[in-house]
């Protein structure tokens, strides 16, 4: 990536993360909501931490680009975006908890298990799942009934036990019984794939687009979440704590299967490219409106941090 292609697409990034930090700080306001008895003040804290705490807002990112292609509702992209984010934190407060990876420092922050205690951080991660689907289909989210329900149902399919949370299942298990590479590909995909794809996927959803352009841009999310699991297992060898915002490491000390582990950095680095590749030709029938998801797809490739 050089830095004449890489400034716009961060710039790109920042602008549209304030809109989704803004509306994340009133979605986790302490004033209940019609139909809730009360939001207690601990829960709410431990929600925010586990939230409010920096990151790229990715995902966010790819709800809304992805939807701009489709000139799709940017207020209703904007609370898909916003309730996507509270999966992807919910994960990661789970992820941390010492049942899981018992990691400290999240975001160059405590845990929220640290900051509070495992049980807060348990029912923090159970409200944001909840949240999540509440602001989909809520009728605030400005879209047809049939296309809250189908963006519900995706992402429902994506978070639960034949996506991210099946594959955090299969990670636990690859710690007693290594798996051979297409299992490792199949681990990666759900863990860390599915919401990705869904990210793409999910601006064809709200514009109510053809089938053929919600599969491509489900393909080029899958493209890229193999790309980020793999920039994310070279960066775990590489980087250093600082840098990542959390402990590296991790999976070379607990002989966790990686595709990096299993070929190399350098095949690694090759691979990146050829998925980079397969993602922009995925999105050359769009022409210059795809600009900045294929400046994202390098980001993914090159990130580091």
């Amino acid at each position: 990536m050089t830095k004449d292609d890489q400034i716009p697409f961060e710039a790109a990034l920042v602008a549209r993360t304030e809109p989704i930090e803004a509306l994340l700080r009133q979605l986790l306001g302490d004033r209940p909501l019609s139909g809730e008895i009360e939001r207690p003040q601990r829960l709410m804290e431990a929600m925010r931490h586990g939230v409010l705490n920096g990151g790229k807002r990715l995902r966010p990112f790819l709800v809304m680009e992805s939807a701009a292609l489709f000139s799709a509702d940017g207020e209703a992209a904007l609370r898909v975006a916003a309730a996507l984010e509270c999966v992807h934190c919910y994960s990661l407060i789970h992820d941390d908890l010492p049942a899981m990876d018992d990691d400290d420092l999240r975001r160059g922050q405590p845990t929220v298990h640290k900051a509070f205690d495992e049980a807060t951080a348990i029912l923090a991660g159970d409200a944001l799942l909840a949240l999540a689907f509440d602001i989909i289909a809520d009728e605030a989210t400005m879209l047809p009934a049939e296309r809250r329900a189908a963006l519900v149902l995706a992402l429902a399919r994506a978070a639960g036990a034949g996506g991210m949370v099946g594959g955090q299942m299969l990670d636990l298990e690859a710690e007693r019984i290594r798996p051979d590479e297409a299992g490792i590909i199949r681990l990666q995909a759900m863990k860390t794939g599915a919401l990705i794809r869904f990210a793409c996927e999910a601006g064809a959803i709200l514009a109510g687009a053809a089938a053929a352009d919600r599969e491509r841009l489900a393909e080029f999310g899958s493209a890229i979440g193999l790309a980020f699991q793999l920039a994310d297992d070279l960066l775990d060898l590489t980087a250093d704590a600082h840098q990542m915002g959390k402990a590296t490491g991790k999976d070379a000390a607990a002989g966790k299967a990686t595709l990096v582990a299993l070929h190399g950095a350098n095949w690694a680095r090759d691979q990146l490219q050829g998925l980079v590749g397969q993602a922009h030709a995925l999105l050359h029938p769009y022409g210059e409106d795809a600009v900045l998801l294929k400046q994202a797809a390098k980001f993914v490739a090159a990130r580091n941090s």
